[in-house]
């Protein structure tokens, strides 16, 4: 068994980690986050030391630490532009780290961390948990099989409604979130690196408040996605039926369905770190180049090849 601990408690993506830990036969010993619902905790560790204040936070660890309890993971669910301060923390408390998506914001923060690695002897682990799906496995070993040909042709499309409350929160502030292409969109852009090789060409069409598109060039496939927050985006069918979410991928015109099989995710890259392996910050390292680049790209704006809901009307911010 070994003792977690766990930064960002009342956040979204927090009860993955918590039932991750649990179901992995580990025990989360103390949690940190300023707001204090976390009712949550009583589902997996009624007992566990909760702080709203770093400051004591920091203070009890340190005299469990020198009390002979050894802190094996800290676990990072907090803003993403917090990520690598807590990260940094956590190597110098003498424990390797679980981090949710994205690792850091800029790719010269992961280079940072690869340094403290190596001066503490402890690792960083990248949450990547679409690696993990049995879709993605499978298109993977198919991939890798083929011969050199022609480039892949792929549409990648993924709408996620979000509430007025998104912009008056960190992800409403690109300066905190990385902003759509980041927040929602890191984990698709490491799927597609993963699956079909190299950046060769980023373009990007269409970067807002509430959406963005592009056109990626691999070294396997070309690419064209659309991310957007905005419900009006979404699918009639999806809509009328009241879904809030809409992931669509096709290759070569062909859907790949993977709509289901996200429930144990994050459970099965807690037991990929415990056995050995865990994704690292160099493989992480990918993606965050290319949200960083698509950040600080000005639009070309809406191509002929461009993703054909880059054409959809655009709204104005909520809040002007």
């Amino acid at each position: 068994m070994k003792n977690f601990v766990l930064i960002g408690a009342a956040g979204f993506v927090a009860p993955r980690h918590l039932k991750a830990i649990k179901e992995t036969g580990n025990n989360l010993v103390a949690a940190l986050d300023k707001h204090d619902a976390v009712g949550v905790l009583d589902n997996y560790f009624p007992d566990a030391a909760f702080f709203t204040e770093f400051e004591r936070f920091d203070r009890h660890l340190d005299k469990l630490k020198r009390s002979g309890t050894h802190l094996d993971f800290v676990s990072v669910c907090s803003p993403n532009y917090l990520h690598d301060a807590h990260i940094r923390f956590g190597l110098r408390l003498g424990a390797d780290i679980v981090c949710e998506k994205p690792v850091t914001l800029n790719p010269w923060n992961i280079e940072g961390l690869q340094e403290m690695e190596k001066e503490t002897q402890h690792k960083v682990y990248s949450i990547l948990q679409l690696r993990h799906h049995p879709v993605f496995i499978a298109l993977k070993q198919k991939l890798d099989a083929e011969p050199i040909g022609p480039k892949h042709e792929v549409s990648m499309t993924y709408i996620t409604a979000r509430g007025k409350w998104y912009f008056t929160s960190w992800k409403g502030d690109t300066s905190k979130s990385g902003g759509i292409s980041t927040n929602i969109g890191v984990h698709f852009f490491d799927i597609l690196a993963w699956l079909f090789g190299e950046v060769q060409q980023n373009e990007v069409h269409l970067n807002t408040h509430d959406r963005a598109s592009g056109y990626l060039q691999l070294e396997r496939a070309n690419i064209k996605w659309f991310l957007s927050i905005n419900a009006a985006n979404l699918p009639a069918t999806v809509r009328e039926s009241g879904g809030r979410t809409y992931r669509s991928l096709e290759l070569d015109g062909q859907a790949i369905e993977f709509s289901d099989g996200f429930t144990d995710l994050h459970t099965l890259s807690y037991q990929n770190i415990l056995n050995g392996g865990g994704f690292s910050l160099g493989e992480a390292k990918k993606a965050i180049e290319v949200v960083h680049a698509i950040r600080n790209t000005v639009p070309i704006g809406v191509q002929a090849h461009s993703h054909e809901l880059a054409n959809l009307p655009l709204s104005p911010h909520p809040f002007g």
